[in-house]
């Protein structure tokens, strides 16, 4: 749960952090998005090392699945772009993918 709830908190961070830059980039927004954005960019690196992972590949991973969905929430709930069927069964696969990388059963070695 852990795990989840920092993909969570990491996915936002690094959306918003995105999308800072996007704002000042693509939106002429004044350059000062970019203090909170390079500030929700380092706290996304921050969360990540908080997963349940011996690899940070591993939890890179995983955490794609996790990252892939809250960017389609972004997208609705920031934009106002509702994703449509095949954005969710992508989101869905991915988050499949996601959940067997962080979560099938290891080995000791593995």
């Amino acid at each position: 749960m852990t795990s989840i709830l920092a993909f969570l908190g990491a996915a936002l961070m690094e959306i918003s952090g995105c999308f800072a830059f996007w704002a000042w980039l693509r939106l002429g927004k004044s350059a000062l998005w970019l203090i909170p954005g390079l500030v929700a960019l380092a706290l996304f690196a921050y969360l990540l090392t908080l997963v349940d992972s011996p690899f940070a590949g591993r939890a890179y991973a995983a955490y794609g699945g996790i990252y892939i969905a809250c960017a389609l929430v972004w997208g609705w709930t920031v934009e106002g772009h509702r994703p449509d069927i095949w954005d969710a069964v992508g989101a869905a696969i991915c988050l499949v993918g996601m959940a067997v990388i962080l979560f099938g059963p290891r080995t000791m070695a593995a």
